[in-house]
């Protein structure tokens, strides 16, 4: 694993690059963090693909021109309206995984709250083989959707973030448009289920009441989900679905 510089349109982007075993080449997975950036458990993510068989990146969309406050604010604010520098900086580590020799010129596209709405809106461009939207906020237009790449989308029924019927309204649009899907709301998740965050006891007990807390059991399953799912899109011979 290394921390690797890609060339973006406004400079450099830090990226956490995480390589398999072996000598490839492999599909890449290019695996977009949350509001809390770049962390350890979003590495820890990235990590477990890479050992499932993929050359995964993790670019922070946090790094471009200007205070960090205001590349956070325009981030999030881009996650919502579909456009912005964030999109460039997607496609620019994109760029770098396919510029990548050891990598086979599939692409899957993973993210997890605010990175799940970058997902999808990037789902429809054509860009991406597959995408593992984990509790997403859906896009105004939706129904652009119809023409999404396969996707396998993860949520929970306790999310006090994600709207109560995203899954079943994500699953009635990409069945309109007959896209290969695998759409699973966990009923005693929460939002944040799959992110392991190091927490004092105290915090991880009001989170798990609040529900945004790590649930291990629903994390397990949502990535057994994943892997199948990929490994099916991106042309993976035995994927190890533990990719532990």
């Amino acid at each position: 694993m290394s921390e690797v510089a890609i060339p973006a349109v406004e400079g450099r982007l830090r990226g956490h690059l995480a390589i398999p075993d072996g000598d490839g080449p492999w599909p890449g997975v290019l695996v977009v963090h949350d509001v809390l950036g770049v962390t350890t458990d979003l590495k820890r993510i990235t990590d477990r693909f890479a050992a499932s068989g993929y050359l995964a990146i993790a670019p922070s969309l946090y790094d471009g021109p200007g205070p960090k406050i205001k590349c956070v604010v325009s981030t999030i604010r881009a996650h919502f309206t579909g456009h912005g520098l964030s999109y460039s900086n997607i496609l620019a580590a994109r760029d770098y995984l396919i510029s990548d020799t050891r990598c086979t010129g599939k692409v899957g596209l993973a993210g997890f709250c605010m990175g799940a709405g970058f997902c999808l809106q990037l789902a429809p461009g054509g860009l991406f083989d597959v995408v593992a939207p984990s509790y997403a906020i859906l896009p105004k237009d939706v129904e652009k959707l119809e023409h999404s790449c396969p996707v396998v989308g993860s949520f929970g029924a306790r999310d006090p973030i994600v709207a109560s019927d995203t899954a079943e309204r994500l699953e009635a649009v990409l069945a309109s448009g007959d896209v290969p899907r695998d759409v699973k709301k966990y009923p005693r998740a929460g939002h944040s289920f799959m992110n392991e965050h190091p927490l004092p006891a105290p915090i991880r007990l009001v989170a798990g009441i609040a529900g945004i807390a790590y649930s291990a059991p629903e994390a397990e399953d949502a990535w057994q989900r994943i892997l199948s799912f990929f490994g099916d899109h991106l042309d993976v011979a035995g994927t190890d679905l533990t990719g532990r």
